[in-house]
């Protein structure tokens, strides 16, 4: 009964992101397909409360305003040299902790940009599974990509921007892309759900690259293929890295922690960044 429930779980998933009338439908659909797997006490069981980190030195909060007056935020890192140059961080489902504090510290140092990790739970940090569950269960997808256009609105009008996230933040990381239009120059998405509606990835102004976890049990490589082939009809190009891993693998505080595949990620991400500037 429980593998029933988990196939019904993840067909239902794999129809949410490309249906819809309009795009914040279509948005809110992909948003609520990876929320969704939150219901699946399988995922839950495979996201143990990750391990304190120390903070590293550098980078500062920020809020900035939205469009419907309320207030977003996000940890800012800014490079050593003036640049408009930006790149947006999306957290996991445990939300914008220490560990991804750290990593928009690392992200700036080793790109020399600006990075901004947007907050899309206000706030709120998860530390256990059940916590994480309902905070990603209760970011609306309105909100988020409010979040998102003030953090663009923050960073200025001559801004360009990079897009990179993890799981939950994977799945933002394309919204993203797509929110930003020509502004975007490169996304990063790590075992997020993709979106797959061909007409909306038309509207796609960059490249993509895709870090899959070959024994992901939620973004599956027929989750995967499906993107491809969307990828291909909308006449956009992506770049595929599959790994011998769980998910979470790139996340040092987990249990899933895979290192030569966290380590091969990283530097695939990296020169993929660097092309963009």
């Amino acid at each position: 009964m429980e593998r029933l429930s988990f196939v019904v779980l993840l067909s239902s998933v794999l129809l949410s992101c490309g249906l819809g009338d309009r795009p914040s439908s279509r948005m809110a659909m992909c948003h609520a397909g990876f929320a969704a797997f939150a219901e699946d006490a399988a995922f839950r069981a495979a996201h143990p409360a990750p391990r304190p980190v120390a903070l590293l030195h550098g980078g500062r909060p920020v809020t900035f305003l939205l469009e419907d007056s309320t207030v977003g935020r996000g940890f800012l890192v800014g490079a050593h040299r003036f640049t408009r140059q930006y790149l947006l961080l999306f957290h996991e489902w445990w939300g914008l902790n220490d560990h991804i504090r750290n990593e928009a510290i690392r992200w700036a140092h080793e790109l020399d940009i600006n990075v901004l990790a947007v907050d899309l739970y206000d706030g709120r940090v998860a530390t256990t599974a059940e916590e994480a569950r309902q905070l990603m269960q209760s970011c609306s997808p309105e909100r988020a990509e409010r979040i998102v256009r003030g953090a663009a609105a923050f960073a200025g009008e001559q801004a360009d921007f990079r897009t990179l996230g993890w799981c939950f933040g994977g799945t933002w990381s394309l919204q993203a892309a797509l929110l930003l239009g020509e502004r975007a120059q490169a996304c990063v998405v790590y075992y997020g759900m993709p979106e797959r509606d061909v007409e909306r990835l038309k509207s796609l102004k960059t490249d993509v690259l895709f870090v899959h976890a070959k024994r992901d049990r939620w973004i599956t490589d027929e989750v995967v293929s499906s993107f491809a082939d969307s990828m291909r009809a909308a006449g956009k190009t992506l770049h595929l890295r599959e790994y011998d891993a769980d998910h979470a693998f790139a996340n040092p505080t987990g249990q899933r922690y895979h290192e030569p595949s966290a380590r091969e990620a990283r530097a695939a991400a990296l020169e993929y960044l660097k092309k963009s500037l």
